[in-house]
């Protein structure tokens, strides 16, 4: 008996078992003999089994594996089958470019190319590329268009969803190797933000917004790495002020976030000032992970202990347990082992402040005598 999902297409009754009444042959999918079969896989295709991402592989196999027993209907095993090769095909084009950086630019679609916006997109993703950065947009016109003009098609990258509506890439990116195509909004806001290390909003309607809401919640939780999120309009403009003053007075006032969560944006004065303010982001702070519960801070420079003092008693507030520590990578961590860390038990909480301690540590001058990395497990 089947049923019809929201889609329209048949689903399996869950009171109907998905298997036949004779099936005392099957295995489950975690029967070592299935688990041996997939480690056999990894093997032949390069994989060296038992290591991390080895495993890691064969936790993706027996997802999918599973979803067979489950039951799972054909629209659902759609979905998550092109989700994922939407995002294996994303990071392989990405992965081409992992040592540059690059700014995410956010804006309407809608924006002429005599409009002021325009104009200010087009100089302030000019001077990314003049320092060396990559832009990343949606591929369209207006704004994302502006993003792809400024430092031109060698240095852009396309992110373009299929709508019925907008259907084509802008002529800067078209038919380049860097332009990638979603089907779903999800797997496509999930490349602008993890492969960006800095995010620029231009005015915008509905879409716009909601990439606006989703950067800021992702850095207010924790739940991406810590970016530089700018917000820029042309001359004359007050998008950004306006919704400012909502912000504060509405969202603020309500006590619906804290009060050092305005501090996750920056409203730029000129397309000059933001670039200025995203490459003061990254002066000393480099990167940043999660070793179990410790917060660790790669620096490019290390930190004279009075300032990591300093810093350590300032920002208790975030601190769970014990200090801050200038130390070498971790035994889990495997990038830019070359750089010093400062390390601390976080408490998992206040983003808005982990953004003024990066600040603080940007306005540091760094410890000029030779850094051995310390012994520390």
């Amino acid at each position: 008996m089947t049923q019809s999902n929201a889609r329209g297409e048949g689903t399996v009754d869950r009171m109907v078992s998905v298997h036949p009444a004779d099936n005392t042959h099957l295995k489950a999918a975690e029967d070592p003999q299935v688990l041996a079969a997939f480690d056999a896989l990894i093997a032949k295709v390069g994989g060296t089994p038992g290591t991390f991402k080895a495993k890691l592989v064969r936790d993706l196999m027996l997802a999918g594996l599973k979803l067979l027993p489950d039951g799972r209907d054909t629209g659902e095993l759609k979905l998550m089958s092109s989700a994922v090769r939407e995002m294996r095909y994303a990071y392989t084009v990405f992965s081409r470019y992992a040592e540059t950086h690059k700014v995410t630019i956010f804006g309407s679609a809608r924006t002429p190319e005599d409009h002021p916006d325009y104009t200010c997109c087009v100089e302030f993703s000019k001077r990314m590329a003049e320092q060396g950065w990559m832009i990343i947009t949606g591929a369209g016109g207006g704004i994302m268009h502006a993003g792809h003009v400024g430092p031109g098609r060698d240095a852009s990258f396309g992110v373009a969803i299929r709508l019925p509506f907008e259907t084509n890439a802008n002529k800067v990116i078209a038919g380049d190797e860097k332009l990638i195509h979603f089907r779903y909004f999800f797997t496509r806001k999930l490349m602008f933000i993890s492969q960006a290390e800095a995010v620029a909003l231009f005015p915008g309607g509905f879409g716009t917004m909601d990439e606006a809401y989703e950067a800021l919640t992702l850095v207010q939780t924790g739940k991406t790495g810590m970016v530089p999120i700018v917000l820029l309009e042309g001359l004359g403009g007050d998008y950004w002020k306006t919704w400012d003053q909502w912000i504060r007075s509405q969202v603020l006032g309500r006590g619906w976030i804290s009060p050092e969560d305005t501090g996750l944006y920056h409203i730029a004065s000129s397309p000059d000032e933001a670039a200025q303010h995203i490459a003061r982001f990254y002066r000393n702070y480099h990167s940043s992970r999660y070793v179990d519960d410790h917060y660790v801070i790669r620096l490019k420079n290390p930190l004279r202990p009075d300032d990591i003092a300093r810093l350590a008693d300032e920002f208790k507030i975030i601190i769970k347990s014990g200090g801050m520590n200038l130390r070498g990578p971790h035994i889990e961590e495997d990038e830019w082992p070359q750089l010093p860390r400062l390390s601390f038990h976080h408490t998992r909480s206040k983003f808005g402040v982990i953004r003024k301690l990066i600040d603080r540590i940007n306005g540091f001058e760094p410890d000029n005598q030779p850094w051995t990395p310390p012994t520390v497990k």
